[in-house]
């Protein structure tokens, strides 16, 4: 059997078992609480496991390791961000949202507030975040393909963006949330088991000793111990070291406002196991982010990264696959095909699986706070607004795939960072104001959203990312003025400063006297929508 009929056999394999696993989940779908919550019915540890499967998404399975393999120490540095990301939260985020929403992001943001202005501002920035997240995803899909069945063409890419989107529409309108965070568990299982198989092989390469992979990677890319030291990427000049703090401050801060994320806290029956569920995602992800170092420098001592290989064309995307494939034995070879195609079975069920659960938290909000709460009032039938959702995700999955075409030569890890930068800047300053601020009312809320929200993407879109760089979106033309790349910087502050100046410029009585109702709600349970008081 040759390769590419190997990989299709299994892509095919992996993708008949998810359909399967939303078709048998979709039978005990009812109301929206099934939709949205998958009826609160996960335990712990299998929200745990679906966060991670939420979490370890394309850009970390492939752009990480491809960023160490490209750029030695520096690369890791997105390793490092996005596991300290959990503990802001753990510490500040799962237990208190839990207690205190029901299906969305919003929820929780509205329940002292007024409903339209809030929910509006709410899903405006989970669609945005979504979309930037979708996008690495679909690059990720269209690379691998690409690779497997060693295709040009453009438009062939194209199709298989196009597939992955038609697939995760499937997903959300079919199993929804049940069924997508069971295609989410496996995704998990497949993938940790499939890199500690690449990771024991790669050691067993150096004889498990690590200090020779890395003095074997320096050594191999002409780097020498600039590889190994901080430096490589972000210390060229002073931008690009103010570049790597605003990086890292997206990454460290963003995860607590990733809606994606949040809604996972909303499946399990009680605080106590939304606690659980993050200490479990916890110890699954820290192990793959160790694991993504032996993946990356692997790559470095083992593989071609020079600046016409096929590492270096793909951003860095390829190198996980393609060090599977060296070592089952080589291109050629059948251990090499067998394990090519294994990986990259792997890395498209990631795809699915994170792009299912995507589309899924920007439909929701879409139907339950827009439809149900600003434009029907709270009157919409529970039939209703399921139905506005998976309209919804057809319209959005439309959005991601046009999007994602022209994105193709960007690496999948830097694009999730800037979707992890609009998460910080317009979300997170919203949701710690409301927990732990009294004063903060519906003007704040606003603010603080659509403030870091545009301050973010008006310096995306006029940084080196979209235009003025050799893998800008846009080569043709040049109109960046904003030095750096990630954003972070000074859009994160700008949403706190916004959501602050939206406060002391409103008074709204009414939102300061619900908030002790909301503080006990939050750190106790009480009240809570399918919660146990512990």
């Amino acid at each position: 059997m040759s390769s590419h009929t190997l990989t299709a056999v299994l892509f095919i394999a992996v993708v008949l078992v998810t359909v399967a696993i939303t078709f048998w989940a979709s039978r005990s779908n009812g109301g929206t609480t099934d939709y949205y919550a998958g009826g609160r019915s996960f335990t712990g540890f299998q929200n745990g496991m679906a966060v991670s499967g939420d979490y370890m998404s394309a850009a970390s399975f492939l752009g990480i390791s491809g960023l160490i393999a490209l750029n030695g120490y520096d690369g890791f540095l997105y390793s490092i961000g996005f596991l300290v990301a959990w503990l802001v939260a753990l510490l500040l985020v799962a237990e208190l949202l839990r207690n205190s929403g029901r299906y969305t992001m919003a929820d929780q943001l509205a329940f002292r507030m007024k409903q339209r202005p809030v929910r509006t501002a709410a899903a405006t920035s989970t669609v945005v975040v979504s979309i930037f997240y979708l996008l690495a995803q679909m690059v990720g899909a269209g690379a691998l393909v690409a690779l497997l069945l060693d295709v040009q063409s453009e438009s062939l890419k194209a199709l298989t963006i196009a597939g992955v989107g038609v697939l995760m529409i499937f997903y959300v309108t079919v199993g929804g949330m049940k069924g997508t965070t069971w295609v989410q568990i496996v995704k998990a299982v497949l993938l940790m088991g499939g890199t500690v198989l690449i990771t024991v092989l790669v050691l067993a390469k150096f004889h498990f000793n690590i200090s020779d992979m890395l003095h074997t990677a320096s050594t191999h890319t002409g780097k020498g111990e600039a590889f190994l030291q901080p430096g490589l990427k972000y210390g060229v000049s002073t931008t690009s070291k103010i570049d790597f703090l605003s990086l890292g401050l997206a990454l460290v801060l963003g995860t607590a406002g990733l809606p994606h994320i949040l809604i996972r806290f909303y499946t399990v029956p009680s605080a106590k196991a939304a606690r659980k569920s993050v200490l479990w995602a916890i110890g699954l992800i820290g192990s793959f982010y160790l694991m993504t170092l032996v993946l990356g420098f692997g790559a470095a001592a083992l593989l071609d990264t020079g600046a016409d290989s096929k590492v270096a064309a793909s951003g860095g995307n390829l190198a996980s696959p393609l060090l599977a494939e060296e070592v089952g034995g080589g291109a050629g070879t059948n251990g090499g095909a067998i394990l090519l195609a294994l990986i990259a079975a792997v890395a498209f069920a990631t795809i699915l699986a994170v792009v299912a659960g995507l589309t899924l938290t920007s439909a929701s909000s879409v139907a339950h706070d827009l439809y149900a709460t600003v434009f029907k009032r709270g009157k919409a039938t529970e039939k209703d607004e399921v139905r506005v959702a998976k309209i919804a995700a057809f319209v959005i999955g439309g959005v991601a795939i046009a999007l994602a075409i022209p994105a193709q030569k960007l690496n999948i890890a830097f694009l999730v960072a800037l979707a992890f930068a609009v998460a910080a800047s317009a979300n997170l300053p919203s949701l710690l104001y409301n927990l732990f601020w009294r004063r903060f009312n519906t003007r704040g809320a606003t603010w603080a959203i659509y403030g870091g929200l545009v301050t973010c993407v008006v310096l995306v879109f006029f940084s080196p990312v979209v235009s003025g760089s050799e893998t800008a979106l846009v080569t043709s033309h040049d109109w960046h003025w904003f030095p750096l790349s990630n954003p972070g910087i000074i859009s994160i502050p700008a949403g706190f400063l916004f959501g602050w100046l939206g406060t002391i410029t409103s008074r709204e009585p009414e939102a300061e006297d619900r908030y002790t109702e909301l503080e006990v709600r939050a750190f106790t349970g009480a009240g809570a929508e399918g919660a146990v008081l512990h």
